[in-house]
């Protein structure tokens, strides 16, 4: 007899999804979540947003209350790490030095923070955000900052530069990209959500390359870029992207994907058997999208944690949610998107860009690959009909 009926490695959303759903869907085994972090599962929009403002408190970012997990029978191992994992024998090693046997199993190990390795990069004052401890951290630090400067133009520069505004913070967004949230959603929509974070007062520096940080004593004084500009500050916050962490399952021998994840099918099962992944990590094979997709959100990793409960329950259904997400600047604006898009050659309007209501439909080679909603969030419904049918632009 396993130790564990259900293990669930990893702990965050996918862990608790997968955990909920199986006690909501009448699962009687043992279940045991093992995370690294010292908190129980928990929400990370706030991280960036409310929880950062100090609006939400430790609690009520919290997935479950703490009680959840005692009643429902789900035990939490928090500040302990799956050390190694065999596959063939279904065995995890814990930091705790403990060997758990295991029937079925979760890998959800989410992503690590992609580091800037440039000259005076470990100097005080320099800040990632990935988890309520660095909410902490950075709140406290910036108290007596009078400018930050965020490093990189996507979700953690935007929403970041918007709540340390909101906290009072002079702000400046340094990025390689031309206009803010190019990359995901193209310079149509990049230019609106720039021009609401200007409106606020936060400067935009496009086209720059970090060269280094600069500070007389051990902090950081001042961000010099490759074009010489140079700009002072109190503090710094890189999000320059994040990188699944993988490590576990790549020396468990389980094959990774091409988008640099867990390899996994249309069922989310890796290639150990009773072994699937779910969240940052997984590399899945899209039967919506028809190729391989690795979606990095929390509401995707929910949805595939919810999936994962189910088919360890015996659904042998695909995975098949159009991935959703969101972000907030601040109360200034809020996004919604379906999709992804790995690429698109046209875009479609509806609503008013000018009056900050509208929605863009992206296209590739006539079809409808992802929407973008501000304001509208009727159009989703419409965008995900049109992506799993593989819509035509036109019809809009």
């Amino acid at each position: 007899m396993p130790d564990v009926d259900v293990l669930l490695i990893g702990g965050g959303v996918a862990s608790a999804a997968c955990a909920t759903q199986l006690r909501e869907d009448g699962f009687g085994g043992s279940v045991l979540l093992v995370g690294r972090e010292p908190d129980q599962p928990y929400n990370r929009p706030p991280i960036s947003k409310g929880y950062l403002l100090g609006q939400e408190d430790r609690d009520s970012v919290l997935v479950h209350p703490a009680s959840w997990w005692a009643e429902s029978d789900v035990q939490v191992k928090t500040r302990t790490s799956v050390m190694k994992l065999d596959a063939e024998r279904r065995v995890a090693t814990l930091s705790t030095k403990e060997e758990v046997s295991f029937d079925r199993a979760l890998l959800a190990t989410g992503a690590n923070v992609r580091r800037l390795p440039v000259d005076g990069s470990d100097l005080e004052g320099i800040h990632y955000l990935r988890a309520l401890r660095n909410a902490d951290v950075l709140r406290d630090d910036v108290a007596d900052a009078e400018r930050v400067v965020l490093i990189g133009g996507s979700y953690i520069g935007t929403e970041v530069a918007a709540s340390l505004t909101q906290l009072g913070k002079r702000c400046a967004i340094v990025m390689q990209e031309q206009v803010t949230l190019q990359t995901g959603f193209g310079q149509q929509a990049g230019r609106f959500f720039q021009g609401v974070l200007e409106a606020h007062g936060v400067e935009i520096h496009p086209g720059e390359q970090v060269a280094r940080f600069e500070g007389t004593g051990e902090r950081v004084e001042r961000v010099v870029c490759e074009s010489g500009l140079t700009i002072d500050c109190g503090a710094v916050v890189l999000g320059v992207g994040a990188v699944p962490d993988v490590m576990l399952a790549r020396a468990a021998g389980l094959a990774l994907g091409d988008r640099g994840g867990v390899r996994c099918d249309a069922r989310l099962r890796t290639s150990a058997d009773g072994i699937w992944a779910a969240g940052d990590i997984c590399d899945y094979d899209s039967v919506i999208h028809g190729r391989s997709l690795r979606v990095e959100h929390w509401d995707v990793a929910i949805e595939q944690g919810k999936h994962v409960a189910r088919a360890i329950l015996g659904d042998d259904a695909p995975y098949a949610v159009v991935p959703y997400f969101f972000s907030d600047l601040a109360d200034w604006a809020s996004l919604e998107y379906v999709g992804p898009a790995a690429r698109w050659d046209r875009e479609v309007v509806r609503g008013s860009l000018e009056a900050g209501e509208f929605s863009v439909f992206y296209g590739d080679e006539g079809t409808v690959v992802a929407a973008l909603s501000v304001g509208r969030s009727e159009d989703l419904d419409l965008a995900r009909e049109l992506i799993r049918e593989h819509g035509s632009i036109d019809a809009l």
